[in-house]
């Protein structure tokens, strides 16, 4: 990882973020945060004792002499996919858990909390500092993983429940242009004195041939229009996988649309209401990202098109699909250790999303952050930009 600090680490912001995560959870009732629907959303009562158990584990047991574990199982239980560490509760057994129950977890959040806080009152080397930083970065990416969850845990129910909180999207603008960019040598990856993560580097060059990009992402009235042509149904305008996942699937709109009476409706944290027509797509896949870009004649950017072009246009509202495999850059060099299975060991297998979501914590907005998913994956925020 970059070694800047996103900014000084203080006992405040340290809690500050640590409060975030707890806060996110708030309108979640006793039953809501053991579930698990499907295997890839964790219990929310997972999310809050996984980050906790970073920063028990990478650094207070190693750091802190008198640090006492809170409990020798929780390593067990809320390890996720740290081979160097050790065993772990398998990931689709996460839900299985009720015990430890959620009162134990926020015990053990204000145990180490406590903790913490004296640790950083202290002189800690830089080293450690930069394994506090990786760790608190960890746990925001983990508070907008915890909304997608929630949305899934609550949206899959019969009575679509609602939160004290919602992610708003707002309309996109109206009048899309595609702006030009020429073609030409340019520089690609993370080159300031700010935290990023080791995926958005080596800094290197890539060659671009002339394309252009749409200053907006694609909204739910175009997406309409590509269902009721038939867009699901014709498989010219899909991969192979693709056309696999739909028909296996039968999918058929996007993640939370519903048709009632001829009307289009969606789940939103805030209920469920009818669509509204100006609000970019969202909870799209990558399957259903190029067909769209497809039907359209058009295509999806690459990843490096998308951060050339990034500062000509608003990003943000969504992660947007990239035509790019998540692979690493030139120069590219994996930590050694638990902390160097962030990243490297999932280049494979999955594309790129660039740019932040509504759901994204402050400062996880930058035009070089790699996010990535597997192409069927759409309980994230994510949308579509085309381009030509």
């Amino acid at each position: 990882m970059q070694i800047a600090l996103a900014k000084p680490i203080t006992s405040e912001r340290f809690l500050n973020i640590r409060n975030r995560t707890e806060q996110i959870c708030l309108s979640l009732n006793s039953e809501d945060v053991s579930v698990q629907p499907v295997d890839f959303v964790s219990p929310p009562k997972w999310h809050l004792a996984h980050t906790t158990w970073f920063f028990e584990e990478f650094v207070l047991t190693k750091n802190k002499s008198d640090y006492k574990i809170f409990n020798k199982d929780f390593g067990y239980y809320f390890n996720s996919y740290y081979n160097n560490v050790g065993e772990r509760v398998l990931r689709a057994n996460r839900g299985l858990m009720t015990r430890p129950t959620f009162k134990d977890v926020l015990d053990y959040r204000a145990h180490v909390n406590k903790n913490m806080a004296q640790f950083l009152e202290g002189e800690i080397e830089t080293e450690i500092y930069h394994v506090i930083e990786i760790g608190l970065q960890h746990e925001q990416q983990h508070q907008e993983l915890l909304i997608y969850d929630i949305k899934y845990i609550l949206g899959h129910q019969i009575s679509f429940p609602t939160l004290d909180f919602d992610v708003k999207l707002h309309p996109e603008n109206p009048n899309q242009q595609f702006i030009k960019i020429e073609e030409g040598v340019y520089e690609i990856g993370h080159n300031e004195d700010c935290f990023c993560w080791d995926n958005e580097l080596g800094h290197h060059k890539v060659y671009l041939h002339d394309f252009e990009i749409s200053n907006r992402l694609v909204t739910n009235a175009e997406y309409i229009d590509f269902i009721e042509a038939g867009g699901y149904r014709d498989f010219n305008l899909w991969h192979a996988d693709g056309w696999d996942w739909i028909t296996n699937n039968d999918i058929t709109q996007p993640m939370y649309w519903y048709k009632v009476s001829n009307k289009w409706m969606y789940y939103t944290l805030s209920g469920y209401k009818a669509i509204e027509p100006d609000r970019p797509v969202s909870h799209i896949s990558f399957y259903e990202a190029f067909a769209f870009a497809q039907w359209k004649d058009m295509r999806l950017p690459t990843e490096f098109e998308w951060e050339v072009a990034s500062k000509y246009f608003d990003y943000g509202q969504l992660w947007e699909w990239a035509n790019s495999a998540y692979l690493p850059y030139p120069n590219y060099t994996k930590a050694e250790g638990a902390i160097g299975e962030y990243n490297g060991k999932f280049m494979v297998n999955t594309m790129v999303m660039r740019g932040a979501s509504a759901a994204s914590p402050q400062g996880h907005c930058r035009p070089t952050y790699r996010n990535f998913f597997a192409p069927d994956n759409r309980w994230q925020f994510s949308g579509i930009r085309l381009a030509k």
